[in-house]
């Protein structure tokens, strides 16, 4: 990772700077391009932002640079007028009260917040800090909050070191140490990493994507390439931006936080895997059933339909039938019905939670084929037996555990040409992500059943061939990512 560089007004107002972070004068900053590190992260501490001032052309020609910094031009001119940043605190205000609601003492009048690298003064509020932060990535901030029916944020104003209080340096001295410790190394430790990436898990979902352990296998792949990866969850989606790129190992969903985070990641320009276009397209099974047939890949007979269709789908789809709802995942929402009451009584059910519902021909398999597609390639190949006495992989059980079969894994090689093939051109339709297609062959041929966007990797099972080569090969695209993306000016530090 870039080394970052304090740019102050007269470098005798940072006392304390410690080995390793350099500063420099914003006279200097601007005149002299030489004497500041290649490719530093800017860290604009000038005594004021105004327009056309020193510390405004700081940020400016530090985008014009292709350097990253903080503030940007883009936050400098959203803090100039309050009518430019008013629309933007709806959800922080709403975050606010929520946690005045929430306290045993809350406070009683207007009062006001200072933030530091999106740290607050009062750690009471250290949530809305960080959502602030998020908002306006600004190092030092002052929050006024007031109690006038109700409590809103009345106007934020960038604050200068010059601005604090003695009592408040240390609470700076220790943001900035936070904000800035991936490049504050010991000579004799190792090299600082490049990139910073963030993995999203849920710790408590009973079918998560990658074990705990398969996740450390990823923390460590992603070290040796110069990658500091760390376990994020769903309440840090105010930090996101503090990352370089984005792996979501949690169930994905539209209506769910996966999507939001996806979203908000490809708007920070940032590599996500999976991208908001693959878990749009993948989580809907309808949609992936069109896409399918309209490009003639082999499926199971599918029909899509909705209550006014229920009436002769058995004469278009013979027993047993399987249904599906849109959005299900690891066998969820999937049912095979064997007859016309259980058709029409399963059907009613899954219409309570869809207007639109798909069924397909049943297609018996001693196991599925899945093919783990990465960037247009196959990467691993597995073999997935049905669990037992069950004719789906895994099976739900009624106190809500879940039962999965065994499986075996290939090398690439090693797998029919044809179920390679199969899978990596149905991926190609979805993007370049990382997706696992689900295979069924039998002696009719082979037949894409699904593209996930968000396949298992796990312990023992997908990477029982290439061992920790796998972790190594995903976090090496994240890095190829990283490397080939284009520099975004104004994008923060």
């Amino acid at each position: 990772m870039p080394a970052h560089l304090l740019v102050v007004d007269r470098r005798a107002d940072v006392k304390w700077a410690k080995d390793g972070l350099p500063v420099i004068s914003a006279r200097d900053y601007i005149a002299h391009p030489e004497q500041a590190p290649r490719g530093a992260r800017v860290l604009n501490l000038s005594r004021s932002y105004r327009y056309l001032g020193t510390g405004y052309y700081v940020s400016l020609l530090a985008e014009a640079r292709g350097e990253r910094v903080i503030p940007s031009v883009r936050t400098i001119l959203d803090l100039s007028q309050k009518t430019f940043y008013r629309a933007q605190l709806a959800e922080v205000e709403e975050a606010l009260r929520k946690a005045i609601k929430r306290m045993d003492h809350p406070p009683e009048a207007s009062f006001n917040l200072t933030l530091f690298f999106g740290h607050a003064d009062d750690a009471r509020f250290q949530d809305i800090a960080r959502t602030i932060f998020d908002l306006f990535r600004c190092p030092l901030l002052k929050v006024q909050v007031r109690l006038k029916d109700g409590w809103t944020v009345h106007a934020l104003e960038p604050l200068s070191l010059a601005d604090l209080r003695p009592d408040q340096k240390p609470l700076f001295q220790a943001a900035l140490d936070a904000y800035t410790r991936t490049s504050w190394r010991e000579p004799t430790a190792k090299a600082p990493p490049r990139y910073t990436l963030a993995i999203l898990h849920n710790p408590k979902e009973e079918l998560p994507p990658s074990s705990p352990r398969a996740l450390q296998k990823f923390v460590k792949a992603g070290e040796s390439l110069g990658i500091a990866v760390e376990l994020i969850e769903k309440k840090d989606y105010a930090r996101l931006a503090e990352f370089d790129a984005l792996f979501i190992r949690e169930t994905t969903n539209l209506d769910h936080h996966t999507y939001r985070f996806a979203k908000k990641a490809a708007a920070e320009g940032m590599p996500v895997i999976d991208d908001p276009n693959s878990i749009l397209k993948c989580t809907n099974k309808v949609y992936l059933a069109e896409l399918l047939r309209a490009n003639r890949i082999p499926a199971p007979k599918t029909v899509i339909f909705d209550k006014r269709g229920l009436a002769t789908l058995d004469q278009e789809i013979p027993y047993p039938i399987v249904l599906k709802i849109p959005d299900g995942s690891f066998s969820r929402g999937v049912f095979k019905v064997q007859t016309r009451s259980e058709l029409d009584a399963t059907a009613q059910s899954l219409f309570e939670q869809s207007d639109v519902i798909l069924a397909q021909e049943f297609m018996y398999t001693e196991f599925d084929w899945r093919v783990g597609v990465l960037n247009r390639q196959p990467i691993y190949v597995c073999q997935y037996l049905m669990a037992k006495k069950h004719w789906q992989i895994v099976k739900h059980g009624g106190n809500g555990r879940a039962e999965q079969g065994s499986s075996r894994t290939l090398a690439v090689e090693e797998a029919p040409r044809e179920v390679i093939e199969t899978a990596v051109k149905a991926a190609g339709l979805i993007g370049d992500g990382l997706y696992g297609v689900d295979v069924k062959q039998n002696e009719r041929g082979v037949f894409v059943i699904e593209i996930n966007d968000n396949p298992s990797i796990d312990l023992g099972v997908e990477d029982a061939k290439l061992k920790d080569g796998l972790y190594r090969l995903i976090m090496g695209e994240f890095l190829r990512r990283l490397e080939s993306r284009p520099r975004k000016p104004g994008s923060g530090a």
